[in-house]
């Protein structure tokens, strides 16, 4: 239905200057015929006088239509100020005859919760209801004819926008609706509003009015608020750090929902300590984050990293201890008592006292443990907090808390892995003659934890040595363990002078045997986790390298005429997959040769090309370095990335060779005369080298050595002298029969050769070979 209200515009002399479609409807007169004529003219009867400069009047009157026919009409007229500030004419309007009840749309414009306001098209206000009234904390007479922009020159909140948009509407004749927050004019206190402003034309299309309503969605725009921050909690406890995770909680509290938070936990939640069932009375506790809205915000009495012990009546206090929020303020006894012993230990925290406005006291606490408290401090203008800040509060705090104690958990497990792992790896390498050794260790810095890389050196007899490396697939203490008894297990088996393959084959069938028993209580599943191994023995006497692997990748060799290549070699499968064969390589080295053995780590990564970064360790090997331990940083440097993800291990082995004049081999015949030809050789061969002082000693284990071999062994017979850093006596057979040392009995006539052996050397043992059984025995050379 077509709206017939009208609208006259009354200069300051009682001339009409503006006549809109609606009067001419309501009377029948043009804008030609009335403009410019006295308002008085238009009048069936006498009217009361003209309204005073700053009130607004409303009325009945009687107006005579153009056929002559009286017509009653309610009128409402507002003072219109002119560009001096003195009254410039009135802003009248009037509703039809037989429209709604002037009284009933009167009032209920009058009472309506929404802030409604009409303005002409120079922005002055022509109608304002009580809602307006209260929120520009002025009352309708003072607003009645003024321009918004003066009502609103000393407010510092939104005009601006508010302005720009009504400016929109006037322009373009387009209806605008937008979202404002801020303080009222008013007052100080933040609310938010859904502004709708909409344009009024006549009949002929031209603006006559902009009128606008504004919803106070103040409680709306905080639930929004709150829902926001439960969902932005999610990018807390992003990293296992519990520093990081106190910082990412103060960030999000700080501006949404406070001016200043910090976060201060127990001292044991920062290290390895047992968790405490309950906080003590005066517990000590850690600043560990903290953050303000503002710049200038007053200095915290506690600095970050220092240490605070709260009052028992404190707000803090009182959190951890009842283990539920405290939501206090000035004005409350224990917060003021609070203040006052944080003033009397740090004066320039009275500032601090005087800003804020309300403060919530959260405890930290996870799986039934106090870990510490956050504090959330609200300032003006912001109202203080409510029952329903402490409730989203509590929320927040809750989650970042299980994040602070994953954190805890994370690190303390690291470290325990750690120590172990660094308990099981060599730290002193043992001494051997074989090869010069450097290597490297680097634990992951992931939030995966620990890994199960390993490295060993294993003497071996012979003047041999055993190199292995082996990587457990997966993490943290269950991979640490699983590492310890893979690195136990190879050692045995070395010690047992095994090939490379056939130890892999024994370490296999190990570790498939855990999987089938089970992991105990705690415990990772081994099949689960996976393993690799590989497994090298070096000869420096005939200067063979024989190697095999478990899954594992294959070593890089770089050669002294400065040649860098990748052993070719077959992996095998990884430990304890079972029913595959594992294939054993050998090379001959030349003296001073580099082997590097490595974990995957080293080159694997979902971020890099396997080959390239495999290529980039065979450049890094070549590079100078004035010692070997210098090219295992060297090496990575070049190969790692910054943030390596995973564990790397990296052993480093430069060979060496035993020349002719420290080796002596003699063939021994099948024939107990054989013995003393055999000493005799022996002994002086000792001369030669200046060993006369072993001479007894050797030529007495020679004769028990060789006498077993031709009594119990087969030949061909052979016999070695190696002098290094110990003299090593070897005796081979065709025989694989094994030797067992035992205890003769007094009647016995035989059965003492091999303890004799072993109560005058420093060890023995005897190994495998391809032809046969070699038995040795080691004895240290004398002081020089």
């Amino acid at each position: 239905m077509e709206d017939s209200s009208a609208t006259v515009i009354v200069d300051a002399r009682g001339l009409v200057t503006g006549w809109s479609d609606g009067a001419r409807r309501l009377t029948g007169y043009t804008a030609e015929e009335v403009v410019g004529r006295p308002a008085r003219d238009l009048l069936a009867r006498d009217a009361p006088s003209g309204p005073r400069a700053g009130t607004t009047l409303s009325g009945t009157a009687v107006i005579r239509h153009r056929d002559g026919r009286p017509v009653s009409l309610r009128l409402r007229a507002g003072p219109l100020p002119g560009d001096d500030g003195a009254p410039g004419g009135w802003a009248v309007t009037a509703d039809p005859p037989g429209g709604p009840a002037p009284t009933l749309v009167d009032d209920a414009v009058r009472q309506a919760s929404l802030s409604m306001s009409v303005l002409d098209p120079g922005l002055r206000f022509v109608h304002v209801n009580e809602a307006t009234c209260r929120m520009m904390g002025r009352p309708a007479d003072e607003l009645i004819g003024r321009r918004l922009a003066d009502t609103l020159a000393d407010f510092e909140g939104d005009a601006r926008s508010f302005l720009h948009h009504l400016r929109v509407v006037v322009e373009t004749g387009r209806r605008v609706q937008y979202e404002s927050y801020g303080p009222a004019p008013a007052g100080t206190r933040l609310h938010a509003w859904t502004v709708e402003i909409w344009p009024v034309h006549d009949a002929s299309g031209a603006l006559t009015a902009v009128a606008m309503a504004a919803l106070e969605s103040t409680e709306q725009h905080r639930a929004r608020e709150r829902l926001a921050l439960l969902n932005a909690a999610a990018t807390v406890g992003t990293t296992l750090d519990v520093v990081r995770t106190a910082e990412e909680l103060v960030g999000l509290l700080v501006p949404r929902f406070a001016g200043f938070a910090a976060v201060d936990l127990l001292d044991w939640v920062l290290g390895d300590d047992e968790p405490l069932a309950k906080p003590p009375e005066h517990a000590e506790l850690r600043r560990v984050a903290h953050t303000s809205a503002t710049e200038n915000f007053p200095t915290p009495a506690v600095h970050l990293g220092g240490h605070e012990v709260h009052p028992t009546d404190s707000p803090p206090a009182r959190a951890m201890r009842e283990g539920r929020v405290v939501l206090t303020g000035p004005g409350d006894p224990e917060f003021d008592r609070w203040m006052r012993t944080r003033e009397a230990e740090a004066p320039h925290n009275r500032p601090f006292r005087e800003a804020v406005c309300s403060v919530l006291a959260v405890p930290l606490r996870a799986r039934g443990t106090t870990l510490g408290v956050a504090l959330a401090v609200r300032t003006a203008p912001r109202e203080p907090y409510a029952v329903e800040d402490a409730v989203l509060a509590e929320e927040l705090a809750g989650r970042a808390a299980v994040s602070v104690d994953n954190a805890r958990r994370f690190a303390r497990e690291r470290s325990t892995a750690l120590a172990i792992q660094r308990s099981l790896l060599p730290r002193d390498l043992p001494g051997q003659a074989a090869v010069e050794v450097a290597h490297r260790y680097l634990p992951s810095a992931s939030a995966a934890g620990i890994g199960g890389d390993w490295f060993d050196v294993i003497p071996l007899s012979g003047s041999r040595v055993g190199l292995v490396v082996g990587d457990v697939v997966g993490h943290g203490i269950p991979s640490t363990a699983t590492m310890g008894r893979l690195c136990t297990a190879v050692r045995t088996l070395a010690d047992v002078d095994l090939p490379p393959d056939e130890l892999l084959t024994h370490l296999d069938d190990l570790v498939a045997h855990l999987a089938a028993v089970g992991p105990q209580e705690g415990e990772a599943e081994i099949a689960e986790l996976g393993a690799t191994c590989l497994y090298a023995v070096y000869d420096p006497v005939s200067r063979r390298l024989a190697l095999a692997a478990a899954g594992h990748p294959a070593p890089a060799l770089l050669l002294p005429d400065g040649t860098t290549r990748i052993v070719t070699m077959t992996a095998g499968p990884p430990l304890g997959v079972g029913g595959l064969p594992f294939e054993a390589t050998e090379l001959e080295l030349p003296e001073g040769s580099v082997v590097a053995l490595y974990t995957d780590g080293l080159v694997e990564d979902r971020d890099r090309d396997v080959d390239h970064a495999t290529a980039e360790l065979c450049r890094a090997l070549t590079a100078p370095a004035t010692s070997l331990d210098a090219l295992c940083d060297g090496v990575l440097k070049a190969v790692l990335p910054e943030e390596p993800g995973d564990d790397v291990a990296l052993l480093l082995a430069r060979t060496r060779a035993l020349g002719e004049d420290r080796v002596r081999t003699w063939d021994v015949a099948p024939d107990p005369v054989g013995v003393a030809a055999a000493r005799r050789s022996v002994g002086e061969q000792l001369t030669a080298w200046g060993l006369d002082d072993t001479a007894f000693v050797t030529e007495l284990v020679v004769s028990e050595l060789v006498t077993n071999a031709i009594r119990y062994g087969e030949p061909p017979i052979q016999l070695r002298l190696i002098r290094h850093t110990a003299l090593i006596c070897e005796v081979s057979d065709a025989s694989s029969t094994s030797p067992h040392l035992r205890r003769a009995h007094a009647y016995d006539e035989g059965g003492r050769g091999l303890l004799l052996v072993a109560q005058l050397t420093q060890r023995w043992g005897s190994r495998q070979t391809d032809t046969g059984k070699t038995i040795w025995a080691e004895q240290p050379l004398p002081a020089q």
